[in-house]
């Protein structure tokens, strides 16, 4: 869903205001002690979920698998380290600062013990900025990140990848909107709206916006705000009527806040191409290989499907894990 992300602090007293998103600039709201429901989306029935964000994780664990394991390359395996990038800013509930505001958690974090597991290799968290991400694993210093990173076709130039979820967007509309849903470029005619500026889901909001136009209907107001906090202002005020982001924080605020919903889904690399979203490696470094294979094992056994349930992103899971697969489209110049 993104091409680069950032977000900014802000919340009730009981939030805590973090950011990221792979897909997009979009900012995202933590909650601390909240009881949360899976997704806002969630199928008739589904229950409240407690979500724990406290320090403490008891996260899932997998055993290794010595055949890949010995697949790693021996620089990398060495130090019996991997050297695993992760944002600074935090969008729950991919990764975010727990209860602590020290520990860093949240459904990355434990997608990546997994695979570390499975490697054989002890996690080794490194927190830095979203642009430092791609520095860092173009390097070699970050062996691997789990980002929500989603694959384009211009980043293959430069990384290889191996996917574990879909790249999803959702519309995030206030609890008692008239708006029962929003799936095609019609449904947005004459609405305010708001979007990330410079993102995936801009692009195609954009492209929905010409569709309407010429099809003779009245435009959407788009409006654009620095960080999440205002938009959950503006939608809460009826200043906006929607807002365009990623699924996993928009899920996950809306269950922490109850006082919005999603109104629809829609695939980050727009309506062509279901994205992806992966692990992210320094190209041609051969860890790529294991990688995927380490995802294809706990997806084959039951642990990435408990870590994806666990953050109530069920809906998110890949049957496998591919590698390098058709990316989003290179961008024209």
């Amino acid at each position: 869903m993104r091409l680069s992300p950032r977000w900014a602090p802000i919340m009730p007293a009981m939030l805590l205001a973090l950011a990221v998103a792979a897909c997009g600039a979009e900012p995202t709201v933590a909650a601390k002690d909240a009881a949360t429901n899976a997704a806002t989306n969630a199928p008739a029935g589904a229950t409240e979920k407690k979500i724990n964000t406290g320090p403490d994780q008891n996260r899932v664990r997998a055993k290794k698998v010595g055949a890949i394991a010995a697949q790693v390359p021996a620089p990398i395996a060495a130090d019996g380290e991997l050297a695993v990038g992760f944002s600074g800013q935090g969008a729950p509930p991919l990764g975010f600062l727990a209860d602590d505001d020290t520990t860093y958690i949240g459904v990355e974090t434990d997608i990546a013990q997994l695979v570390g597991d499975v490697l054989g290799l002890e996690v080794k968290p490194e927190i830095t900025s979203w642009e430092n991400l791609f520095v860092g694993a173009k390097s070699g210093k970050l062996e691997v990140v789990f980002n929500n990173v989603t694959v384009t076709e211009e980043r293959k130039d430069v990384y290889d990848f191996a996917t574990y979820r879909v790249d999803q967007l959702a519309w995030q509309v206030p609890k008692n909107s008239p708006i029962k849903a929003i799936s095609k470029p019609a449904d947005i005619a004459g609405l305010r709206v708001s979007v990330g500026s410079g993102t995936n889901q801009e692009k195609i909001l954009l492209d929905w916006e010409k569709q309407n136009k010429d099809a003779g209907l009245k435009p959407a107001e788009i409006q654009y705000y620095t960080n999440y906090g205002d938009v959950l202002l503006a939608l809460k005020s009826g200043r906006i009527q929607a807002y365009f982001g990623p699924n996993p924080s928009i899920a996950y605020n809306a269950a922490v806040s109850g006082d919005s919903r999603i109104a629809g889904t829609a695939s980050g690399a727009g309506p062509d191409l279901q994205g992806l979203i992966a692990a992210m490696t320094k190209k041609d470094n051969g860890l790529v290989k294991p990688l995927n294979e380490a995802l294809n094992t706990v997806i084959r056994n039951g642990k990435y499907k408990e870590v994806l349930d666990r953050w109530s992103l069920g809906n998110e899971a890949i049957p496998e894990s591919q590698i390098n697969p058709p990316g989003l489209p290179r961008q024209s110049s």
